[in-house]
């Protein structure tokens, strides 16, 4: 199966949404004429399945100890990954980083399996400015994790990208949004 063109097709049936005039708001505030809701993909055992496959793939050469980012967009995906990492018998660690760190017990703000020195990926569903996937990498090397790069399924193509570069990341995008509008 080819996975990217399987994910792509999904994608453009079940969470590519298309307007004539900017009818979204997007978490930044900004009106759209398209929105991207891929839990309707990442939260589904088929959508995860393909992604999992996808970024694991892109990914095991490098060794990585872990994967993850912010909560609730990069759950699944790390998740996903986290589990064909184990069928494949190279397990990556999937990891979370909270919005803010907990109010109560430890007060962390990464859970997971994942110790400082480790090699991670931070990974996010759609990159707009990169403001959450920025938040993940910070937030992960305050905590002395090793930031390989960070994975978005989608790249709105609206400076998050460069936004990313700026802060010494690779950027790796599966998807931009221009090869699913067609332009």
């Amino acid at each position: 199966m080819d996975y990217r063109e399987k994910l792509k097709e999904l994608i453009k049936q079940r969470a590519l949404k298309v307007a004539d005039k900017p009818v979204f708001k997007l978490s930044s505030g900004k009106m759209s004429s398209y929105y991207l809701d891929l839990r309707t993909i990442t939260l589904d055992p088929e959508g995860g399945f393909i992604i999992g496959n996808l970024i694991f793939n892109m990914i095991k050469d490098k060794n990585p100890d872990g994967v993850g980012g912010l909560t609730l967009g990069a759950d699944p995906i790390s998740y996903a990954t986290a589990m064909i990492s184990y069928i494949n018998r190279q397990p990556i660690k999937p990891f979370v980083v909270r919005k803010e760190p907990k109010g109560h017990g430890t007060g962390k703000q990464i859970e997971g399996n994942i110790k400082e020195g480790d090699r991670v990926f931070i990974v996010e569903d759609v990159v707009t400015t990169a403001g959450s996937s920025l938040k993940a990498a910070k937030v992960a090397k305050e905590n002395g994790l090793q930031i390989l790069g960070i994975i978005a399924i989608v790249d709105r193509e609206e400076g998050g990208e460069e936004n990313i570069k700026k802060e010494g990341f690779p950027f790796f995008p599966i998807f931009r949004v221009s090869e699913l509008l067609g332009q």
